[in-house]
């Protein structure tokens, strides 16, 4: 069954299984998560179901946004991704439009993948960039921190390692394990590390190779 919410890391902590194991984990807030739309194959051509996550301030929506949540009778949202829910029995696949979801939708035990956007670093050389090898440091070598060989360059370079913008990209972490979920609070504690920084928001869904 394939089922996924919307949340934000919190941090890291690390918690003790029952044999006295230490186990580091990442807290995720899911809490606030409302079905906004659901996708159909006769209007959309496909299945899904639109998730909003994190009130925002009315005024900083523009009247379409406003139009689309009033629907879904909530507030504007920060975070907005669709999941393709999948259930036997279709309890999942047919989210009623406005539906709350919390940290009950997953158990201790579940095997998840969780999708983010990585740390920005900025500008960066082709050492810290892709990991290549510096030049030699003495004996009066004019090469140390510079590309390598970039072979022939006549063309598209589109695919080169060269010097760039590095981090800020869509990362997904597999078969991370929930290790507790806390339902009060809406906190799921998902054991290793997810990408992103801290209060950056977070996809997570049922793991795609080991879900089922």
């Amino acid at each position: 069954m394939a089922k996924g919410i919307l949340g934000k890391k919190v941090g890291m902590t690390q918690v003790f299984d029952a044999d006295g194991v230490l186990i580091p984990v990442t807290v995720v807030d899911v809490s606030e998560n409302v079905v906004l739309q659901q996708k159909t194959v006769e209007t959309d051509g496909y299945v899904a179901t639109q998730i909003g996550y994190e009130t925002k301030r009315e005024k900083l929506s523009n009247k379409p946004e406003l139009g689309h949540v009033k629907k879904a009778n909530t507030a504007p949202k920060r975070f907005v991704r669709e999941i393709r829910f999948e259930a036997l029995n279709n309890e999942l696949a047919s989210l009623e439009v406005g539906t709350e979801l919390g940290a009950d939708l997953f158990q201790a035990g579940d095997i998840i993948d969780v999708t983010g956007t990585s740390k920005g670093k900025g500008y960066a050389g082709a050492i810290k960039r892709h990991n290549q090898s510096r030049g030699p440091m003495g004996h009066g070598s004019m090469y140390h921190r510079a590309p390598g060989s970039m072979g022939p360059i006549k063309g598209k370079l589109k695919g080169k390692k060269l010097p760039g913008h590095m981090g800020a990209e869509t990362k997904t972490v597999q078969n991370l394990k929930v290790v507790s979920v806390d339902t009060e609070r809406h906190l799921l504690l998902v054991s290793g590390s997810v990408p992103g920084p801290i209060k950056g928001y977070v996809v997570v869904k049922t793991s795609l190779k080991k879900g089922n």
